[in-house]
């Protein structure tokens, strides 16, 4: 599957996220936006490792280590997101607690 592919799937992944974090006002529908986001950046970075191991192979490099920086970069990211989502999970259960809404209006109330 050629990479243009790829690239297809992850502009619409992130343009899907970035409309669903600026249209919607429930928090956990922003959060699972912003997820999408960044999945659809993990994607493009697996892809274009993939691509770099491939142009290596076929230049004549068998060691077969190209290529895997982006593979590494796209695990910590889903360790730092996993954290995000803990995070901001526990952000969100609180603001329930709270003023018994997720919605992103009532986050004015907090000002004062």
């Amino acid at each position: 599957m050629p990479v243009i592919n790829y690239i297809y799937i992850a502009i619409a992944l992130f343009s899907i996220g970035v409309v669903g974090v600026l249209t919607r006002r429930n928090a956990i529908i922003i959060f699972m936006c912003i997820e999408l986001m960044l999945n659809a950046v993990n994607l493009m970075l697996v892809a274009f490792s993939k691509m770099h191991q491939n142009a290596a192979i076929l230049a004549g490099d068998l060691a077969g280590n190209a290529g895997s920086d982006g593979q590494l970069f796209v695990f910590f990211i889903m360790v730092v997101a996993a954290a995000e989502v803990s995070v901001g999970l526990a952000i969100i259960v609180m603001m329930y607690r709270n003023i018994h809404s997720v919605d992103i209006n009532f986050l004015n109330r907090l000002k004062h």
